[in-house]
């Protein structure tokens, strides 16, 4: 299985990296214990576990805390921001903030579902070093993690907040322009992509194309 493999190799780089941070500069080689499909994450609790406890980059050791994700894990719409902001970080919170606070907003007031029943998580786990962006090693330690919450979730639609969610979800580079507010299919989900709420605070005319956008997901989860 090709997930078994990663999640193999996701385990030894884990391995490296607490020796590394208790102070080994060489080992001899080891034989990797690997692990029994079994397992395998097998549940998204499971799953969450492993994200929190997850040291497979350096930024673990700048994060307080790896976020997992919130909301209900028999959520129809799943939600993808790109990373864990500051204020996200200090407060292990996903909707806090005046971002924050827009983005409950856009989901109980227009979509009419309560956060709770949603699932909000991010592409990059963990609040990136000194505010800089992740490196693409450091979105190849995480992909997984995402990829493997849709699957044991199972949502109706997924929604990506701004370009480089939907890029690194879909890998798609196209214009943002050409394809925000479209209903994509992406494997067996519809996806939809909508601009950040930080984005439309900085640029509130562009509500209007939102609230229509809003309404497109709605419709979807009917």
């Amino acid at each position: 299985m090709v997930f078994l493999k990663s999640y193999q190799n996701l385990v030894l780089l884990q391995n490296l990296y607490r020796l590394k941070a208790t102070g080994f500069e060489y080992i001899d080689h080891f034989d990797l214990n690997m692990r029994q499909s079994d397992e395998v994450p097998s549940s998204l609790s499971q799953l969450s576990h492993d994200i929190t406890s997850c040291h497979l980059c350096d930024l673990s050791k700048s994060r307080s805390q790896s976020m997992s994700g919130f909301g209900s894990e028999n959520a129809e719409l799943f939600i993808v921001d790109y990373i864990v902001s500051q204020a996200q970080d200090s407060t292990n919170s996903y909707y806090n903030a005046r971002s924050g606070e827009t983005l409950k907003k856009m989901i109980e007031n227009v979509v009419k579902i309560d956060v709770k029943d949603a699932y909000l998580t991010h592409a990059i786990k963990c609040k990136p070093l000194q505010s800089n962006r992740p490196s693409p090693s450091e979105w190849n330690s995480c992909k997984n993690y995402l990829f493997s919450q849709i699957e044991f979730i199972k949502p109706k639609v997924i929604v990506t907040l701004g370009p480089e969610a939907y890029s690194h979800l879909t890998g798609d580079n196209e214009n943002f322009e050409n394809v925000r507010g479209h209903v994509i299919d992406y494997k067996n989900y519809k996806l939809i992509p909508i601009y950040h709420p930080q984005y439309l605070l900085r640029n509130p005319e562009l509500k209007k194309i939102t609230m229509n956008d809003l309404k497109t997901i709605k419709s979807c989860l009917v």
